[in-house]
C-alpha cells in the first residue's frame, strides 16, 4: 500500500448506472485505488467477484436482474470474508439494515461525498483483520 494507505487496494464497482460506475472509477483511480472490474447487475457482480477476488466490492442496492441484496448473499455465501460496501439512495434504511445483517461492512449514500467514500474504504481495509 502507498503512504496514504490506498495504493494496491483492488475494487469491483457494481452499479446499473454507467455514469455512476465511471464517476466512482475516476474518483478511486485519482486516489491510486485500482478498479479491477465493473458489473451492471447482481448476477454479473457475483461472476466478476469469483473471477477477480477484489479486496472490496462497491455494490449498489437497486439493480435489475439481481439486486444488491441478492448479490451480497451470493458473494458472502461464496466468500464469507468478502468486504462489501453498499451504495444506496436516501430512504433505503430497511435494505441497509438487511445488508448489514447479511455481512455488508459499510454503506455509502448516493450522491456520495468523496471524502466519506475514501474514509469508508480505508476503515474497511484497516479492519480487515
Amino acid at each position: 500500500m502507498s503512504a496514504d494507505g490506498l495504493g494496491g487496494i483492488r475494487v469491483l464497482i457494481v452499479d446499473d448506472s454507467l455514469f455512476m460506475r465511471k464517476m466512482l472509477r475516476k474518483k478511486l483511480e485519482a486516489r491510486n485505488i485500482r478498479v479491477i472490474g465493473e458489473a451492471e447487475d447482481g448476477l454479473r457482480a457475483f461472476e466478476e467477484y469469483k473471477k477477480l477476488t477484489p479486496d472490496i466490492v462497491l455494490l449498489d442496492i437497486v439493480m435489475p436482474k439481481a439486486d444488491g441484496i441478492k448479490a451480497l448473499k451470493l458473494i458472502r455465501g461464496y466468500d464469507p470474508a468478502a468486504k462489501v460496501i453498499m451504495l444506496t439512495a436516501i430512504g433505503q434504511e430497511k435494505l441497509i439494515k438487511e445488508a448489514r445483517e447479511l455481512g455488508a461492512v459499510g454503506y455509502i449514500v448516493k450522491p456520495f461525498d468523496e471524502d466519506n467514500l475514501i474514509k469508508t474504504i480505508m476503515r474497511v481495509m484497516r479492519d480487515r483483520g
